[in-house]
């Protein structure tokens, strides 16, 4: 069998960017890992605006920034900024721009609040991870998604960007954890998240109310393998996924989580 060379990572947290969680230390621990196992790794994640860029030597990669990404008729330009984990060799590439991360927090505001366009910063940054790839021109065999953040990848990935040669034969992975949001998104949503090649057939699960659960009915319906990144997952999200028919990955615990995934990546790929 033919193994998976190259993973991405399109992952919600890492740390010591922001705070450690259960899902910033897999989108940490779980690239390097897979990157010593021979693999090569590229990583993304939003530059949430909590994150301190002197500190963390964030630099902006002008190459491949100054794209505009249109989203409910405005333009809102894109911004690459890429920093080092030296200890594990390993770049991380951030999505930036002015009016969805810089200026912000990471899902909630200052008071707790989670942020009104909270729908649209899923829309930005799974199409800005994207374009940045191609522009990158790298082709990635497996692409591993974290987090609600990262839900609309595997849609945009298997319909808009399918003919694109950075994704023609990607396999899809998205990881579940307990990282629920509690305010629901716009109905509008699915009209917003629209690209060529996405119909209103592709987004029928969307319906109101757009919650949690349902965006990640969307990313399984869209993905070649599901994994529970968490013990405490959405009951009703998982039974969605196994009634998919397609390959599941068991919760398994941080220290052999690494292992599992390297191992399940080759059978994803594998899968006709």
């Amino acid at each position: 069998m033919t193994k998976a060379n190259k993973v991405l990572f399109i992952t919600q947290e890492i740390t010591p960017y922001v705070a450690e969680t259960e899902m910033s230390h897999a989108g940490r621990y779980l690239p390097q890992a897979i990157q010593e196992k021979g693999r090569e790794i590229r990583t993304f994640m939003p530059k949430w605006g909590n994150i301190n860029e002197r500190r963390n030597q964030l630099h902006e990669v002008i190459r491949l920034s100054g794209m505009n990404l249109i989203i409910d008729d405005t333009d809102h330009p894109l911004i690459i900024k890429v920093a080092s984990i030296q200890s594990a060799r390993m770049q991380v590439y951030f999505i930036d721009n002015d009016d969805y991360f810089q200026n912000r927090l990471q899902v909630v505001d200052e008071n707790g609040e989670e942020y009104e366009d909270n729908d649209a910063r899923t829309i930005f940054y799974a199409r800005g991870v994207l374009e940045t790839v191609k522009k990158l021109r790298w082709c990635p065999d497996i692409i591993h998604c974290h987090g609600w953040i990262a839900a609309l990848a595997p849609l945009y990935i298997k319909k808009a960007y399918k003919d694109e040669p950075s994704f023609r034969g990607s396999k899809v992975i998205f990881s579940l954890y307990g990282d629920e949001f509690k305010q629901n998104f716009h109905d509008d949503y699915p009209a917003k998240l629209a690209l060529k090649g996405v119909t209103k057939k592709d987004v029928a699960v969307l319906k109101s109310p757009i919650n949690y659960a349902t965006l990640c009915k969307l990313a399984i319906d869209f993905s070649d393998g599901i994994v529970l990144h968490s013990q405490h997952v959405n009951a009703d999200v998982v039974a969605y996924a196994r009634q998919q028919g397609k390959p599941i990955l068991d919760y398994h615990t941080p220290d052999s989580m690494a292992d599992a995934c390297n191992d399940f990546y080759d059978k994803v790929w594998g899968e006709e």
